[in-house]
């Protein structure tokens, strides 16, 4: 995956700065913007950009109007950053449609390990895996969803978390379980996570959506 561009957007210099240093080590070729305006003019010349890490609070437009704008165009993985830590933001960002969530001060080699592992399941150097299922079918190669034929948009996070259901197909899987398997790393924070994306991707999938079975005290189940 050298090479890959990554878009790194803060008004603070020496935050872009401590992110960039780290993923030039890792041979990831960084653009960064200053604000949101300078962002999405640059994301909109450039459809190369392969991931966003973008701050919330910012001069002239925020990050959540940067995400809003993108969303409307493209499904580029975007990972928020933030020095809020309110549950109400996390999910605002999460309705919007973001990756992942990660609030300041963080560990950029943390940080960094989510930017590969995103880029990893978007990014795949093997083969079509194709998946179906009572009407639903899943295309980890090219990354899209069709229920009976008709292709749906899922968001990154809603794409992964079917994928992982689809995989284990008649298993019962804790919230825990799909928190480090889809989000691939230990996640400390509320496991309601898992139950906001499960809410919007059943209702994405419509009446497909019974097949995600809740197992009360416990997580989920697809059959």
């Amino acid at each position: 995956m050298d090479n890959l561009k990554i878009l790194v957007v803060d008004d603070e210099a020496r935050m872009r700065k401590l992110v960039k240093d780290f993923l030039v080590k890792k041979n990831y070729e960084v653009i960064e913007a200053a604000d949101g305006s300078e962002a999405l003019d640059i994301f909109f010349k450039d459809n190369s950009i392969a991931l966003i890490v973008l701050d919330v609070m910012m001069p002239k437009v925020d990050g959540w109007q940067v995400c809003r704008e993108i969303r409307e165009y493209s499904k580029v993985p975007i990972i928020m950053l933030t020095a809020k830590s309110e549950e109400r933001d996390e999910l605002l960002g999460f309705e919007l449609g973001i990756d992942e969530y990660i609030t300041k001060p963080f560990s950029p080699k943390i940080l960094t390990a989510r930017i590969e592992a995103i880029l990893r399941r978007t990014n795949p150097e093997t083969g079509v895996s194709l998946m179906e299922y009572g009407g639903v079918s899943v295309d980890k190669a090219a990354h899209t969803v069709r229920i009976d034929g008709k292709e749906i948009d899922l968001s990154f996070k809603e794409f992964e978390l079917l994928s992982y259901f689809m995989e284990n197909k008649g298993i019962a899987l804790s919230r825990d379980k799909i928190l480090n398997s889809v989000w691939n790393y230990d996640y400390f924070g509320d496991a309601r996570t898992i139950d906001t994306h499960v809410k919007k991707l059943r209702s994405k999938l419509g009446d497909k959506g019974e097949y995600i079975k809740t197992i009360w005290g416990m997580g989920y189940k697809f059959e």
